[in-house]
């Protein structure tokens, strides 16, 4: 997924693999980009978008950059503000406000319906077990087409979309179940240790530390 990282207080150092270090308040980077983030003050938020979505795009749009990363967004004072005004209790409508701002979801920009489908069948029922081919053949496609389809569509992997399905799941999870091992299965991996370590691949910390710290996740 595309990372939005937003200093609350003050800028960070973003540094993408074999790449030099820059300083930024709001930095987005694109989805399966290496990097490593540096924080200059307490509080930072990250927000993890679809890269098929509209809002992704939109929030592209309103940065400066390459495909890889951009930075300054229009409204990053803004959001540094709002962000900073955020905790567990924060409302839904809220956290989607502060969304809108880092980037609209207008959903009236045109993809191609079948991918629309497929990503639409694993953000609905992430605890299942898909296979490419089951959705391929849902949508009147080869294997092959799909995949290849699949990722021109969103910018990344079939394989690494459905990942991406099961963590929002496991967030939404997490919000009211405690059982880290239950949410994990519920959610669709094959045990905790499944999850734990494709949650260090893609964060690169385990879910019991990061979990450990005062943190708030909120899946919207």
């Amino acid at each position: 997924m595309s990372c939005l990282v937003v200093g609350v207080d003050v800028e960070f150092t973003v540094r993408l693999e074999n790449g030099p270090c820059q300083v930024a308040r709001t930095a987005l980077v694109a989805a399966r980009v290496r990097h490593r983030i540096v924080a200059h003050g307490d509080r930072m938020a990250f927000c993890y978008l679809d890269p098929a979505s509209a809002r992704e795009r939109a929030c592209r749009r309103m940065m400066s950059g390459n495909a890889e990363l951009a930075r300054g967004h229009r409204h990053e004072l803004e959001l540094s503000r709002l962000a900073a005004m955020m905790d567990g209790d924060t409302s839904v409508s809220a956290v989607r406000h502060w969304l809108d701002l880092a980037g609209p979801d207008d959903r009236a920009e045109i993809r191609d319906a079948r991918i629309r489908h497929v990503t639409r069948r694993l953000s609905e029922d992430a605890g299942q077990q898909f296979s490419a081919g089951k959705l391929a053949a849902e949508v009147g496609l080869s294997v092959s087409t799909f995949l290849r389809l699949f990722r021109a569509q969103t910018g990344t992997t079939f394989r690494r979309y459905r990942l991406w399905t099961r963590m929002l799941r496991m967030a939404t999870l997490l919000e009211t179940w405690p059982d880290l091992s239950t949410a994990a299965v519920e959610a669709g991996f094959a045990s905790p240790s499944h999850f734990s370590s494709a949650f260090h691949a893609m964060f690169g910390l385990r879910p019991s530390r990061l979990l450990a710290r005062d943190v708030t996740i909120r899946a919207t």
